[in-house]
């Protein structure tokens, strides 16, 4: 049986908060793109996204605040902790496709500028 939106974005949510970033091949098509409007950056594809999250400072805790969406768009707002005790507020836009994730966009509250350690595997915007 198919995954609903809402179980795949809560699927996303536990598996990073796991620190599985692995489980997230489960969950995105090997195509995804993921856009960071605030830093500028675009990833695109499986591999980018794997080398992106495999070397993250930290992942972050994800608190859940709100999920609403139906189909295959779903909108989740949440705290994002670093583990330094200033949480980001965030939004994130998922569009699906058959059941996984083809597109994510997250807005966080604060505007950062990206960090050089991710450039090999991002575009900027």
């Amino acid at each position: 049986m198919a995954r609903t939106g809402r179980e795949v974005v809560e699927a996303l949510i536990a598996t990073l908060n796991a620190g599985d970033v692995g489980g997230m091949d489960d969950l995105f098509h090997e195509d995804a793109v993921m856009e960071w409007p605030q830093s500028g950056e675009r990833i695109l594809g499986g591999d980018n996204r794997r080398a992106v999250y495999t070397r993250f400072p930290q992942l972050p805790t994800i608190s859940l605040r709100r999920l609403i969406g139906d189909g295959d768009l779903w909108v989740a707002q949440a705290d994002l902790d670093y583990g330094d005790g200033d949480p980001y507020q965030s939004v994130f836009i998922f569009e699906l496709r058959d059941g996984r994730i083809a597109q994510e966009t997250a807005y966080w509250t604060k505007p950062f500028p990206a960090p050089d350690w991710r450039a090999e595997w991002v575009e900027r915007m």
